[in-house]
């Protein structure tokens, strides 16, 4: 008798060059599927991230327009604003002693620099280009693609059961809403990620954590996958 493998699937939001806990999902799970057509949440993580400078952590900031309470896919980049130049030209100036700099910057700056108009599709062409420096392979997906409804934790397990998965990868802070029980009771084991961050050389002095994981990338290089999975130690 064959015993069969959990299969692992992850639900996030869009996040705009994301950190390293969000790879660590994805790559954790053998399916990822982006939460795109929930409340875009104006003070989150899917226009922005941090990256490092001397004074410490300092945010890039996509422009958005947005009126009311749109869901993430509809909201438009706000073109007016050079931000793409910006952020590649801090990037350029805050890095400019990283050891991996010319390796990534180019690739990044010509992605950004595109004539984006939703936010969305910004998210996901860097997201999917930082994954794949960071050997991250898993199937994707889009929540707005599957026509599957339900409320918070009830579409949740609905999305588990499209794709056969067994096992449900979420992240530490949905345990004070995640209803657990709809999960076993459809025979989906829950899991908590408990994303526990690495150190690794930064510039700019002490180590600062949950940065975009382009520091990590800037820094490290080819050694950022390795690190990522928790294969090689980088103090």
């Amino acid at each position: 008798m064959t015993s069969t493998s959990p299969r692992t699937l992850a639900v996030l939001q869009p996040g705009y060059m994301p950190w390293l806990g969000f790879f660590d999902q994805m790559r954790r799970s053998d399916v990822f599927v982006y939460y795109d057509d929930v409340q875009f949440d104006k003070h989150g993580w899917r226009n922005r991230n941090r990256v490092k400078a001397p004074t410490g952590p300092l945010w890039l900031t996509v422009p958005v327009r947005h009126h009311g309470k749109p869901p993430i896919l509809e909201v438009e980049i706000d073109e007016r604003a050079p931000w793409a130049r910006r952020h590649t030209g801090t990037i350029r100036q805050l890095y400019a002693r990283a050891p991996f700099l010319d390796r990534y910057i180019g690739e990044l700056e010509k992605l950004l620099v595109q004539p984006w108009t939703k936010l969305v599709d910004l998210d996901l062409a860097v997201a999917s280009r930082m994954a794949e420096w960071l050997g991250v392979r898993t199937q994707i997906e889009r929540s707005s693609c599957l026509e599957i409804g339900g409320e918070r934790s009830e579409r949740l397990v609905r999305i588990c059961e499209r794709f056969g998965a067994t096992r449900y990868l979420s992240g530490n802070a949905a345990q004070t809403y995640l209803n657990v029980g709809l999960f076993t009771g459809s025979g989906i084991e829950v899991v908590w990620q408990d994303f526990r961050h690495p150190t690794y050389p930064q510039q700019h002095g002490d180590f600062v954590p949950y940065l975009s994981a382009m520091d990590l990338l800037l820094n490290c290089g080819e050694r950022s996958a390795a690190i990522l999975a928790g294969e090689e130690e980088a103090a």
